[in-house]
């Protein structure tokens, strides 16, 4: 009898892809504490291949412990570790030193920071060949902003959330309720804008009870609005005689969107009723109402409103009030853009094939591509097409 002959069996070759990590460092800043991730967001992002790895206590403003992050697969490491991962997402501004951490030619998603006090970690940023990417300026195929507009809505409906509450303190505000009751008069919001932010400040008003009115020079605009909003908000262009009427009696007054808001300068303050409520919800915090003293609302109390103090006062970053409601509509928008960056197996593909993403990008592998930026460092920008043609 023949022994058995034993045969060659093929087996099939696997390649390991190595997984893309992502960092999620803290809030350094006292001023920012919004966060880009639930632990439901961040798991996500690990079934999808992703390695993500948050620095300790990065969640503590959201009121998410490190636990909930590490029963969805997410590591919890030091700040340096956060900061050296492949894809780093960090909203706030980053500082110089923290920039210096950065992996050579890593990924950083943020927001456009594009002041002179961040000129120094712009520098850094291209010289360790950093791609950032502006969230903010971010489009979609359609030429929306899905990353500004979500923060827009937040800064409008928590605008009026914050200042009923400011409105019924009893002690340093009046003592009134927004929308009244049988046989009492609501209060006035005034609304400068008819924008995303500027809809949904009035949305949330017009459901408390308040009466609105609406102001904005773009009519087409201004009338897409009015028939999202029904008859219950009134529409006008800024005129003078008009809107100096309306901020007379007003007991709140929101500024929403940079390119059709008009300064309230002090003459137009000094009409308005002592105790009234402003908030500034342009991409230029304090912009619109430039002779007011700005409050951001991390440092804000109700003792500031306090209708015995002749100061009238203007609250910025609204949505800094409200970091977890942030970071929970931030999470999917989030997913998205990072699917679509390992669909397209990586960074420098996904810029080729997604132009709304090739329009956020601020520093690009040395190259300074955003004019703001380089406005900012004093030289010229460049044309991220030329490079991406080559890479």
């Amino acid at each position: 009898m023949n022994a058995p002959v034993p045969l060659e069996e093929l087996l099939k070759a696997q390649t390991v892809a190595r997984q893309v990590v992502v960092g999620l460092p803290a809030c350094a800043g006292m001023l920012d504490h919004r966060f880009p991730l639930t632990p439901e967001g961040a798991g996500m992002l690990v079934d999808r291949g992703f390695r993500v790895k948050m620095e300790s206590g990065a969640a503590r403003h959201i009121h998410y412990s490190d636990e909930a992050y590490s029963r969805c697969g997410v590591e919890i490491v030091d700040r340096t570790a956060a900061l050296t991962a492949d894809i780093v997402v960090y909203l706030q501004a980053l500082t110089p030193a923290d920039a210096r951490r950065l992996k050579r030619g890593s990924l950083l998603l943020t927001f456009l920071h594009a002041e002179p006090e961040n000129a120094e970690t712009l520098r850094i940023l291209l010289h360790r060949n950093i791609i950032t990417l502006a969230l903010d300026i971010l489009t979609d195929e359609l030429g929306r902003k899905p990353f500004a507009d979500i923060m827009h809505e937040i800064d409008g409906r928590a605008a009026i959330a914050i200042a009923s509450s400011l409105l019924a303190d009893a002690i340093h505000g009046k003592g009134i309720l927004l929308g009244g009751v049988a046989g009492v008069i609501p209060c006035e919001v005034v609304i400068l804008g008819s924008d995303i932010g500027a809809c949904a400040a009035a949305q949330t008003a017009m459901g408390l009870g308040a009466s609105v009115r609406m102001f904005d020079n773009n009519v087409y605009r201004l009338r897409d609005a009015l028939h999202r909003l029904g008859p219950g908000t009134v529409g006008s262009t800024l005129h003078q005689r008009v809107l100096e009427n309306s901020l007379r009696t007003a007991d709140i007054v929101v500024a929403s969107g940079s390119e059709c808001v008009r300064t309230i300068g002090s003459d137009m303050i000094g009409l308005m009723k002592r105790g009234v409520i402003c908030f500034d919800l342009t991409d230029s915090p304090g912009s619109a109402f430039p002779s007011m003293q700005h409050i951001d609302l991390d440092l804000a109390s109700p003792a500031d409103n306090d209708t015995s103090v002749p100061v009238r006062l203007c609250y910025v970053n609204a949505g800094n009030a409200v970091p977890r409601t942030v970071a929970m509509a931030l999470s999917n928008t989030f997913i998205t853009m990072l699917d679509n960056i390992l669909v397209c197996d990586g960074v420098a593909n996904a810029l080729k094939m997604n132009a709304g993403l090739r329009s956020s990008v601020v520093t690009f592998l040395g190259k300074c591509v955003d004019s703001h930026a380089a406005r900012i460092l004093g030289i010229r920008p460049v044309d991220i097409n030329l490079y991406l043609q080559f890479s």
